[in-house]
């Protein structure tokens, strides 16, 4: 099983995403109608948020995978750990990646994942880096050179967590969780170098895939495209199985859009119509090319019999319910993939059930043993095949 998590920072105007019927019958809304190809294979749904922990407006967007505002993750065991991360955990060395994070943001993002230390882990913005991570032979000199500094971050760690240990015997409450918050990054570091490690001699795929030239110097709407490419060819080639894919800022020029203002200031559009329609066209193209995502998913026959598009869970959402108020109640949640019973609009009471509940039933559907998620309070019903 893969797990994909594509989170877009300004959310999707609610109108134009939540079908108004519940059930199988739903009239699909405009942003749906852009992936009607696959309506059996999605469920959309609404009424599920993370409560007071995923309010903060724009501050709350980075709980989207979490549930967890990262000032309140003291006294959380696994501090504010998003579900991409833990299924990475589950993963660990089985592939060369236990997990890949990429933004199409022009400023880099930080925000969508974050580790069981509390630490957001930073996306990948360069195309050409990303294909030459997956799919670019290391030549025996440079593996040389790589085993060398492996061996020496390793080291170098030793050092850390002994002068650590020694420091620990003489610090405060609040220094004390601090160092043990350090503790775990340091400990989470040295399994990541050793799994990095094995993987060092061993020969990457090689895909008839190739990048246009200068991809990173090209608008976002042409960018966009190429990062569903290459997570769709990590997940087939299982160079990793878990994916995070950011959209933050469209860049210079609004990305090659033909609106006249800063996707930013679209998302303000106190309901004024113009507005809304200008900021429509850049959220149809993200339910479009998600919707082009599945289709190449869809395309791709496993050794099992199934298509790629059945062994991936693949989820589309925000943390910003509605951008225009900084709510981040009600959040844009759909999910497509991964074997689950589809083809519906599952709507839940509000309050009631966290959107981490989702998120435990997508980790069950992972192979986690768990029957929770952070702020979960059990998995989420409606979904069983």
């Amino acid at each position: 099983m893969r797990m994909v998590c594509v989170g877009t920072n300004f959310g999707f105007v609610p109108k134009l995403f939540f079908p108004k019927e519940t059930g199988h019958k739903y009239k699909a809304p405009e942003l749906i109608q852009q992936l009607q190809q696959h309506r059996q294979n999605f469920t959309i749904f609404s009424g599920l948020d993370h409560g007071t922990e995923g309010v903060g407006g724009h501050g709350g967007v980075h709980a989207f995978l979490s549930g967890i505002l990262s000032k309140n993750s003291r006294g959380f065991r696994e501090k504010n750990i998003t579900v991409d991360q833990k299924a990475a955990v589950h993963v660990g060395a089985a592939t060369r990646y236990p997990s890949m994070q990429m933004t199409a943001g022009s400023s880099g993002g930080s925000t969508l994942s974050w580790s069981a230390a509390g630490v957001a882990v930073p996306p990948i913005r360069d195309l050409r880096l990303l294909f030459a991570m997956l799919f670019e032979a290391t030549g025996p000199r440079q593996i040389s050179v790589l085993k060398k500094a492996h061996r020496q971050q390793v080291s170098i760690l030793d050092l850390v967590q002994s002068d650590a240990k020694s420091l620990k015997k003489r610090v405060g409450i609040e220094d004390f969780e601090k160092l043990d918050q350090y503790f775990t990054s340091i400990r989470s570091l040295e399994k990541r170098l050793i799994q990095s490690a094995t993987w060092l001699d061993q020969p990457k795929p090689k895909v008839s895939y190739q990048l246009p030239g200068e991809p990173d110097e090209m608008d976002f709407v042409d960018r966009v495209p190429l990062y569903y490419d290459l997570t769709v060819l990590a997940l087939q080639t299982d160079s990793t199985r878990v994916v995070t894919l950011e959209f933050s800022d469209l860049g210079p020029d609004s990305g090659g859009f033909p609106v006249s203002r800063s996707y930013h200031q679209l998302t303000h559009h106190g309901k004024v119509a113009g507005y809304i329609k200008e900021l429509s066209i850049i959220e149809r193209f993200h339910t479009k090319q998600f919707g082009r995502f599945l289709d190449k998913l869809a395309a791709v026959r496993e050794p099992n019999g199934r298509t790629l598009l059945d062994n991936t869970m693949a989820l589309l959402g925000s943390g910003m319910g509605n951008a225009s108020s900084h709510s981040n109640k009600n959040l844009p949640l759909l999910l497509a993939g991964g074997g689950f019973s589809h083809g519906q609009h599952l709507r839940f009471e509000p309050n009631r059930f966290p959107a981490a509940n989702l998120f435990a039933s997508m980790l069950q559907r992972f192979g986690v043993e768990t029957d929770s998620f952070n702020r979960s309070t059990g998995t989420l019903n409606g979904l069983e095949a």
